[in-house]
């Protein structure tokens, strides 16, 4: 039975956000509808993929839903991860400058970003630079001549100690890049359809995001999209497959139903998510956690949860808790591993029908200090709800025995 008062205060809050849903859900409706696709659409292309309709139709359909030139939406990134790689790489030359806007990026970025590996960006001629930051996580931008070439924002905080970034902070940064004669590329990932708007409408040229978080509706079996400026958008289609052909092959196989199926049911998946992880807030903030965002801050720019748990037990607790009620694998019992790609050992509650979908329920944390749980998405606010009970009680429990002992 999930606590009545947190509840009370949640329901407060979701309407607002229902109405991001109504309107984000009548805009990918209309795109659907308008575009012609059909019942034979959806059958998909093996091969080549040479003439997939159905391919073209959701690169259109997207396109238009985030207000873009033109979009590639493609199961051939394994990752967002994936695509970001495929993205700098196919805009950056030798001796340009890369400048990142927020910091530290994302774990899985540092090799393509700072490593020595051949395929990496400092390998191939990239001048990169870190721009400091102020207390809210905006870019101190530097004095001088230097101008890059691309200037680059990751939307959600990852594993930082930093808001996710929305509207006015993306404008501002994008305003300031376009100044400087660079190009603005945002990691979209886990922001889409938080907004009424998406990064596209404050500026971005390019946006990339993964179809195992927020567009892929929780349906989306791997795969990734991009969208924004189209001579940008053609480049990334010719360093994914090859120059001449990147638009014109990558089969579909037996999932474009699929990926044109979770990005019509996106906008609603992501209000559930939303709204689950307001519930999130309210009740981990009344057992005394700090959480990020705070309970009542709207609008929420991604939907990510993070909770300041203070201890390595008690981020163990919370993620084995999740687990518990998680529809596969429930069963299993979450340890930290070194997961490739990251620094520090990770732990994961994850079971959900697709491997490492992030818009299904999912619980995340490097074990390493200030110890902070990365509670998100979550198909039904209802799921989330049951976790976060799940979740304070193991804590409430383990607390007390040790405090006994």
């Amino acid at each position: 039975m999930c606590n009545q008062d947190v509840l009370k205060l949640s329901r407060s809050l979701w309407s607002e956000i229902e109405s991001i849903v109504a309107a984000n859900f009548m805009r990918v409706a209309r795109a659907f509808s308008q575009s012609g696709l059909s019942t034979s659409d959806l059958g998909g292309s093996t091969g080549y993929g040479y003439g997939d309709r159905g391919r073209e139709r959701l690169d259109s359909i997207v396109a238009q839903v985030m207000h873009a030139e033109r979009a590639m939406v493609r199961l051939q990134w394994a990752s967002g991860t994936h695509a970001l790689s495929t993205a700098l790489r196919a805009i950056l030359r030798p001796n340009d400058s890369l400048w990142l806007a927020n910091g530290p990026i994302y774990d899985t970025l540092r090799p393509l970003i700072f490593g020595n590996g051949m395929t990496s960006l400092p390998q191939r001629g990239v001048h990169v630079k870190v721009l400091p930051t102020d207390e809210e996580g905006m870019p101190c931008w530097p004095n001088g001549r230097e101008r890059p070439r691309v200037v680059y924002v990751q939307r959600s905080r990852g594993y930082q100690s930093r808001p996710s970034f929305g509207k006015v902070q993306i404008r501002s940064i994008a305003e300031k890049a376009h100044l400087l004669g660079a190009w603005m590329v945002v990691d979209n990932c886990y922001g889409e359809f938080t907004s009424e708007e998406e990064p596209t409408d404050w500026g971005a040229d390019l946006i990339i995001g993964s179809l195992l978080k927020n567009p892929g509706g929780g349906l989306a079996p791997t795969g990734a999209y991009v969208a924004g400026k189209q001579e940008l958008v053609e480049a990334v289609g010719d360093m994914l497959l090859a120059p001449g052909i990147g638009q014109d092959v990558a089969p579909t196989g037996a999932w474009l139903r699929l990926l044109a199926e979770g990005w019509f049911l996106a906008p609603m998946m992501v209000g559930e998510a939303i709204m689950g992880g307001i519930y999130a807030s309210w009740a981990f903030s009344r057992e005394g956690f700090a959480v990020d965002p705070a309970p009542e801050q709207l609008p929420r720019t991604d939907i990510v949860s993070a909770i300041h748990l203070g201890n390595e037990r008690n981020v163990e607790i919370l993620c084995r808790a999740v687990q518990q009620v998680s529809p596969v694998d429930g069963h299993v019992t979450p340890e930290a591993w070194p997961m490739p790609g990251y620094q520090d050992p990770i732990i994961m509650a994850a079971g959900g029908f697709v491997a490492g979908g992030s818009l299904e329920l999912s619980c995340d944390a490097p074990l390493r200090p200030p110890y902070i749980a990365y509670l998100q998405g979550g198909l039904s606010r209802w799921h989330t709800v049951m976790a976060v009970d799940n979740g304070i009680a193991a804590l409430q429990t383990a607390n007390k025995t040790h405090n006994l002992s």
